[in-house]
């Protein structure tokens, strides 16, 4: 069996817990100053717009729908497969001013469709997305992360003790933040599809915390009388090899949705890419490092 890290490793990470602790704490400040100062680039899906449904010919690809309307100066155009291979879904921003322009835009584009392909063009849906509905899909979006989050706390709390759930926590809240200010940063896309990773993200980072706290549970069982910082050190080491051979397959079959994926995928990929890593780092360093600083009721655990 392939292992990348071994089995016997003993590593002091709770020695580096002001090192950590810094390091993310300097990030989540750059993040949230980048979320509230430059905000994130919203799109279609939160700003509002217009929704074209499509079905084309089976010679045409969606390459070269793409290369038809990318100049059209119509805003941000996105295309994506929609339920049959030759069926698109052509998404258009908002355009500014009245209803009028919002139909001066669907018909530019038409226009450019007709041009390009004539008769293989069936016109099957036309939305128009509004300001109102995209503020509910960004509260909708944000009530989604906040239930998770709590649902998360509520199964920590009842599977192990209150300090364990405050830790994932933190380590969950550390993950989100973090996601939010590299998308701020780099200016990614931030729509409906980077809300489904983050919540994916939920999982994976919760998935990852829960392994580490079984086996802090199970040794508080078994070394009665071990230094907890040991002990936590221990726990870590000793799942520390499933942790970096599951990121790392996880991570294979992300990068290569990212590089050949196509454009549509790729930012949720990169979401994804980028929060399986500050989730894996975060069950190491910020989940398990921060019950140093909690009460962890070690003889309930003894006498389980």
């Amino acid at each position: 069996m392939l292992r990348l890290i071994s089995d016997n490793t003993t590593i002091k990470f709770i020695k580096l817990k002001a090192l950590s602790f810094t390091f993310s704490g300097i990030l989540s400040v750059l993040a949230i100053l980048s979320v509230l100062f430059v905000g994130l680039n919203f799109g279609i899906d939160f700003k509002g717009g217009i929704l074209l449904e499509v079905r084309t010919g089976n010679n045409i690809a969606i390459s070269d729908i793409r290369s038809k309307i990318s100049d059209l100066n119509i805003g941000e155009v996105s295309i994506q497969e929609f339920g049959v291979k030759s069926d698109y879904l052509i998404r258009v921003e908002r355009q500014k001013g009245s209803d009028n322009a919002q139909q001066v835009a669907v018909e530019i584009l038409k226009n450019a469709l007709n041009k390009a392909f004539g008769k293989d063009i069936d016109y099957r849906r036309l939305e128009y997305v509004g300001p109102t509905v995209s503020k509910d899909l960004i509260s909708d979006g944000v009530m989604a992360i906040c239930f998770a989050i709590m649902a998360m706390l509520a199964y920590i709390w009842f599977r192990f003790e209150l300090p364990f759930a405050i830790g994932a926590i933190i380590a969950l809240l550390h993950d989100i933040i973090l996601t939010l200010g590299v998308f701020s940063i780099l200016g990614l896309e931030f729509n409906l599809s980077t809300v489904a990773a983050i919540l994916l993200i939920i999982g994976y980072s919760m998935n990852d915390t829960v392994v580490v706290y079984d086996r802090i549970r199970e040794n508080l069982r078994k070394f009665k009388k071990m230094e907890l910082k040991e002990l936590l050190d221990k726990s870590i080491n000793e799942t520390l090899s499933r942790t970096i051979n599951t990121t790392i397959t996880t991570m294979l079959a992300l990068g290569a949705l990212y590089l050949i994926g196509g454009q549509i995928i790729s930012d949720f990929a990169f979401a994804m890419l980028w929060g399986i890593i500050v989730g894996t780092y975060s069950s190491i360093f910020i989940a398990s490092t921060v019950l140093m600083f909690l009460n962890i009721r070690r003889s309930k655990e003894s006498e389980s």
